[in-house]
């Protein structure tokens, strides 16, 4: 290899050697030349054992502060005013303070739209769009028909009702289109062996309906108490055995609206709904009289109930046959709340269903 030769191989005259390598001057080289090894390397080994007590040193205070919260915050807080005095300066964008984060519901992103909501007589539901549909002109499958339709949005909860008197809910935006034939209930829901769905109701929390047994109790209660998460569903009005559960009937006012009980034997009775108690759930109270011989045998029931808005009327279909009562009319047949009422007219007494407006 090129270059100056080692300093080693030259035995005879290692000075101008030296000097040429490292560009010494004569002093320097003679002082380099006349230092024994044994003393460069006590040297070294002075400088070595300085450093190995400053690490000493520097390891003890590491631990110290590491052993000690004060003393670690303080060595935090220390080192962030020296940066913030060494690289900070003014801020340049605002603090501005918000509220906590909320988590955004499916129902949120959901556009309001008026829908409606058809239940079938064997527990087949489905939505429509728009408050403009006859249910009654939908097609079903065969050997089923329309058993309720309730109004609402799609951003409400739509609320189920069967025979033992349990609710169930779900999102209305959640049920397929009408044009088809639906979906059967049981595919969302867990009712009781052998239950079947008797109604629907489609509102807001607040929004209050009647609930009645075909035994003639009944009470009134919010759509809240409807709402639950359980597929098993909640037990809301409970009812003798025997009795059948009525499709709730919604409540415009319950300071002025009547509640209009009506009976298989043709039994009508009117009376104000401020006489009939408001409950989360439970029986209720009387709505009309029905002879105990008659209930316990079956001869006679409730057959319809409804809640008539104060100048409202109520259109009663018995077969082909149908029947109007206007808010006068209703008022011959007001009584006290659990008493006997009065006779509807001849042909009109076999009441299938019943519709407010």
């Amino acid at each position: 290899m090129g270059g100056p030769p080692a300093i080693r191989t030259q035995v005879d005259e290692p000075k101008p050697a030296l000097i040429a390598r490292f560009a010494l001057s004569e002093d320097q080289a003679e002082y380099i030349l006349e230092t024994r090894l044994k003393q460069l390397a006590r040297l070294e080994e002075m400088k070595i054992r300085g450093e190995q007590d400053e690490l000493a040193k520097e390891r003890d205070k590491i631990l110290s502060i590491l052993g000690s919260n004060a003393k670690l915050k303080k060595q935090v807080k220390d080192e962030l005013l020296a940066d913030a005095k060494r690289f900070g300066d003014a801020r340049r964008s605002p603090l501005v303070e918000r509220g906590a984060a909320q988590a955004i519901s499916e129902t949120e992103l959901v556009p309001s739209e008026p829908v409606t909501v058809v239940l079938s007589a064997k527990g087949w539901i489905r939505s429509a769009k728009g408050h403009d549909v006859d249910p009654a002109s939908l097609g079903y499958r065969d050997g089923d028909k329309l058993l309720q339709a309730a109004r609402g949005r799609s951003t409400q909860l739509v609320a189920f009702l069967d025979s033992t008197g349990r609710a169930y809910s779900t999102p209305a935006h959640t049920l397929p289109s009408a044009r088809g034939n639906g979906e059967p209930l049981t595919g969302r829901f867990s009712p009781p062996a052998g239950a079947q769905f008797v109604g629907v109701a489609v509102a807001d929390d607040a929004t209050r309906f009647l609930l009645a047994s075909s035994f003639g109790y009944g009470f009134v209660t919010r759509f809240e108490n409807f709402t639950g998460r359980n597929k098993a569903g909640k037990q809301l009005i409970n009812a003798d055995d025997a009795a059948d559960i009525l499709p709730p009937a919604t409540v415009h006012d319950p300071a002025s609206d009547w509640v209009v009980a009506i009976t298989t034997a043709g039994h009508l009775l009117a009376f104000p709904m401020v006489e009939l108690p408001e409950l989360d759930k439970g029986k209720g109270n009387k709505l009309i009289q029905i002879p105990p011989a008659k209930l316990k045998s079956g001869d006679e029931k409730v057959s319809a109930v409804a809640c008539v808005r104060q100048g409202g009327e109520l259109t009663l279909y018995c077969g082909q046959r149908k029947l109007v009562l206007g808010w006068r009319d209703l008022q011959a047949y007001e009584g006290s709340r659990a008493s006997r009422g009065s006779m509807l007219p001849r042909g009109f007494q076999r009441v299938d269903r019943v519709e407010t407006a």
